[in-house]
């Protein structure tokens, strides 16, 4: 017997079991793309990121030429492999787990594709953030990734079996399927005006 699933939008917060998020308004991130006039583009996988339709916007653009590392079509091997290529684009974006009140931004990464082109590579990173992801300092940085980012990241993924798929927080695991493998705390921007930081005034992302 088939379900029915009603979704009333918007949710202000995403349940770990659902596939809907939030989505916030285009325009902002095809005039930041625009204005930039790259032509080698990537991204790295961000629920944030999506819920602003820049993915679908890029895959239907013929004027530029997009690096799609989830491209679901192609083996995993070649989606790693346009990963590894991401580095030499000029325009890379993503999400980010966490914004401190001091300025300082906090990734937990499973592969490190997401992390490694924000630190070096892409001529220019924008990085999209909904107002969830603000905190105060470093320690909270560290508990919203430990109880709201990992574990829903997780729950996205239902073959992955890991202690916070069952209890919703972070065990410190060493479990095969395990996402916290690698943290990075970005300070500073380096060169200056490299990287832009989009804030949305919306609950977006995980």
């Amino acid at each position: 017997m088939a379900g029915l699933y009603l979704h009333i939008p918007f949710c202000k917060r995403v349940c770990a079991y659902c596939d809907f998020y939030k989505s916030a308004d285009l325009r902002p991130m095809k005039a930041v793309v625009e204005a930039e006039n790259p032509q080698l583009v990537s991204f790295g996988d961000s629920m944030t990121m999506r819920g602003t339709g820049i993915v679908e916007w890029l895959r239907s653009n013929g004027r530029l030429t997009l690096l799609d590392g989830f491209d679901a079509s192609k083996p995993y091997e070649e989606r790693l492999e346009i990963r590894r290529r991401a580095l030499l684009s000029d325009l890379f974006i993503t999400g980010v787990n966490a914004v401190t009140e001091q300025g300082t931004l906090h990734w937990l990464d499973k592969v490190g594709n997401r992390i490694a082109p924000v630190a070096f590579g892409p001529r220019k990173v924008v990085i999209v953030a909904g107002r969830n992801k603000i905190v105060a300092d470093r320690a909270q940085a560290e508990e919203r990734i430990r109880t709201i980012a990992a574990p829903q990241n997780v729950a996205r993924h239902p073959g992955f079996r890991t202690p916070c798929a069952r209890t919703g927080v972070c065990s410190d695991c060493n479990s095969p399927d395990r996402v916290c493998n690698t943290r990075m705390e970005m300070m500073r921007c380096w060169p200056a005006g490299r990287m832009l930081v989009v804030l949305i005034d919306q609950e977006l992302g995980l």
